[in-house]
């Protein structure tokens, strides 16, 4: 989707709201409580604004991502509307990106404790200003703590866009219960919140926001394809995963040894059979194109990973056309996405960024990813998705070769359902549209 011109916000004053930060009269942590339903201002504009809590880690550009996709979103079909983002995760460097492409919109930070008080005045002087909080897209309901904390603060609503719900419990259907709308990444969360009794007008299919990212670094990604002879269109991109996400060897996490176990020894089981089906794509690529491969990464521990999985035990004579790339952010990602010809990625979200700018992309999905795959199945892309454990690796060579055979048949089909994207995110924020007029 092209950017619009038609993305300019009304913003409101800040400096009476964040009276309490400017002049040092920060309350303790143990006394910022969000009991008070009555403690709001009064609306002064008629200006609305959006609170939206997302980013939820920076270890992954696919999680980075939901952030700008959802806000283009919001500035796309929205745009008069003011936008908070309540940010979960810090990172320097993902805040600047969002800093340079959306200008506007402010970034928060603050924690919520165990009886859902925040600790932030920046936060209570937002809780105050919206109209509604926005839960991001995500792969579960990630900032539950967060949506009551809103709740306990105001009768104000609050909605869910573009999430993945494979799990409830008594004590969050309670909360969705209350959601205004809630808009699942794909249709078989649609079917889990029917089991649970979570049903109102305005729960329906709303996709990932990633398919509507539209961030580009042009000039830091021709400056690497042209480093590496990587010609427009003459190269593909491979991406590795493992069955499980090491977390435990990227960040703090309670797992009991048990699990860690359990977890290596799935991923030491399915690495090879797995990455052996892509490397044959990837032969068959080189061999009768004579074209290149580009193998990166979608998450920071794939870059450790690339050589043992995908490059190392290639053939001699096609290693000289295998480029490696380092993590890096989505939007030179999306930019070298846009470049290459077709994506082959065991991540979810690399071949979504991909599709975004047009470019075919297959999804190789491995039985442990959750159920946030069938939104491929739902915006008919089911022929580039392939079920690793069901598939061989002719079979995904013979589509790669379908689509380099007949490549403007391939980006007709992107095409078709990136306008599908576009059509259901125009439906949804028409409903988010609507419950702020009545605030109005």
């Amino acid at each position: 989707m092209k950017r619009t011109d038609k993305q300019n916000y009304s913003r409101r004053n800040w400096i009476q709201l964040m009276a309490l930060t400017n002049t040092g009269l920060l309350l303790p942590t143990s006394l910022i409580s969000c009991a008070d339903k009555n403690s709001g201002k009064s609306k002064t504009s008629e200006t609305n604004t959006i609170l939206l809590i997302s980013g939820w880690q920076d270890v992954n550009i696919g999680d980075i991502a939901h952030t700008p996709g959802l806000l283009h979103v919001l500035e796309t079909f929205l745009p008069d509307t003011e936008i908070i983002l309540w940010k979960r995760s810090r990172s320097t460097e993902v805040e600047k990106l969002l800093h340079q492409n959306f200008p506007k919109v402010k970034i928060i930070h603050g924690g919520v404790d165990d009886k859902h008080n925040v600790d932030s005045p920046e936060v209570l002087a937002a809780f105050d200003k919206a109209d509604l909080m926005l839960h991001g897209s995500g792969p579960s309901i990630v900032a539950r703590a967060h949506l009551k904390a809103w709740a306990k603060h105001s009768d104000k609503p609050f909605g869910i866009f573009g999430t993945t719900i494979q799990h409830i419990n008594d004590d969050l259907a309670q909360l969705l219960k209350k959601a205004s709308f809630i808009y699942t990444r794909e249709t078989q969360s649609l079917e889990i919140l029917k089991e649970h009794g979570i049903n109102n007008d305005h729960i329906t299919f709303a996709p990932d926001a990633t398919f509507f990212l539209n961030l580009k670094n042009d000039n830091k990604a021709n400056t690497f394809l042209k480093e590496h002879g990587l010609d427009e269109k003459k190269f593909i991109c491979a991406i590795p995963r493992l069955r499980y996400t090491p977390y435990h060897e990227i960040r703090k996490v309670n797992w009991s040894e048990s699990k860690i176990k359990d977890l290596e020894e799935t991923n030491e089981r399915f690495k090879e059979v797995d990455h052996a089906k892509l490397r044959q794509a990837m032969i068959a690529w080189v061999r009768e194109t004579g074209n290149k491969v580009l193998v990166c990464p979608e998450m920071t521990y794939q870059v450790d990973i690339m050589d043992e999985l995908l490059i190392d035990p290639l053939p001699e004579d096609v290693k000289p056309f295998v480029v490696k790339r380092g993590y890096w952010m989505p939007d030179e990602a999306a930019s070298v996405y846009n470049k290459a010809h077709t994506i082959l990625s065991f991540e979810c979200h690399s071949p979504i960024m991909a599709l975004a700018t047009g470019t075919p992309s297959f999804y190789l999905r491995q039985p442990e990813d959750t159920i946030k795959g069938q939104m491929y199945y739902d915006l008919g892309f089911k022929d580039w998705v392939f079920e690793i454990e069901e598939t061989t690796g002719e079979q995904i060579t013979n589509t790669l070769r379908s689509v380099w055979s007949d490549y403007e048949a391939a980006k007709q089909k992107v095409a078709a359902s990136m306008n599908k994207v576009g059509d259901i995110y125009k439906k949804s924020t028409a409903v988010i549209e609507s419950i702020l007029e009545q605030r109005s």
